[in-house]
């Protein structure tokens, strides 16, 4: 069965509305050769990405929006397609929500009423936006520090950290997690979604451990998904081959 999204889906929409808003300044090979740097910048030098080196140039903050924004969302639609979390979810709020795609595709994905995200870096909240409108979506993008965030859990509220964590200090990551369980124990939600590479993310088992003491789940996703003709073009340009999303998760809901 072909699961791609219909042509026209708000998804679909989405990647027209964003070849138009990335590829004005830029032409493709353009963005191929920024996606390849900023690749390096996630696999070889992780370090830089605490320091926002991933978005410091406007070829880099393109790139991630044409390529790395789909497959977050794709990605992201999958992993809570297939959780089917028995408890509603009216209210998302995105941590690090970078350009706002994984937490629209949940918005989207349960219909939720609201969508909220924080993001430190103010090309990503403006992008952010940018991406809630197209998708008709209700609700918005704040810059914000997570060390800043306040949570006011409550049922109906999902709360997504979706390739997030892994960058986070290791003080907060660790706050973060106590905060976390504490929300799901008061009634919301809770959604991590990280690469599926355990090298790079060393407190992952430690995460996993207490999840699943909390009566949550973890699990790995390998999802055969047709990437988009744009997104395969770059990806061929920069020397990338995904040949299928994948992703780790933890959920207690």
């Amino acid at each position: 069965m072909d699961s791609r999204p219909s042509p026209a889906s708000p998804f679909n929409a989405w990647l027209a509305a964003l070849d138009e808003r990335h590829l004005a300044d830029f032409r493709p090979p353009e963005v191929g050769r920024a996606l390849r740097a900023l690749s390096s910048c996630y696999v070889e030098r992780r370090s830089r990405l605490a320091e926002g080196g991933a978005l410091e140039t406007a070829g880099k903050r393109a790139a991630f929006a044409l390529f790395y924004a789909p497959l977050h969302f794709l990605t992201s639609d999958r992993v809570v397609s297939a959780l089917a979390s028995p408890a509603p979810v009216t209210e998302v709020l995105d941590l690090g929500c970078g350009t706002g795609a994984a937490g629209a595709a949940w918005a989207l994905q349960c219909a939720a009423g609201r969508i909220t995200g924080f993001d430190r870096h103010p090309w990503a909240v403006a992008e952010a936006n940018w991406t809630y409108r197209v998708l008709g979506l209700q609700g918005r993008a704040h810059r914000q520090d997570l060390s800043r965030v306040r949570l006011e859990p409550a049922p109906g509220l999902g709360i997504l950290a979706a390739y997030t964590i892994n960058e986070l200090p290791d003080d907060l990551r660790s706050a973060w997690l106590t905060r976390l369980l504490d929300a799901r124990a008061r009634g919301a939600t809770v959604l991590v979604i990280e690469p599926i590479a355990r090298k790079m993310a060393p407190w992952w088992g430690g995460w996993e451990d207490r999840f699943l003491a909390a009566g949550g789940r973890s699990d790995e996703w390998r999802f055969d998904v047709p990437l988009p003709a744009r997104q395969r073009q770059l990806a061929r340009s920069a020397g990338l081959n995904p040949r299928e999303l994948r992703a780790r998760s933890l959920f207690a809901g």
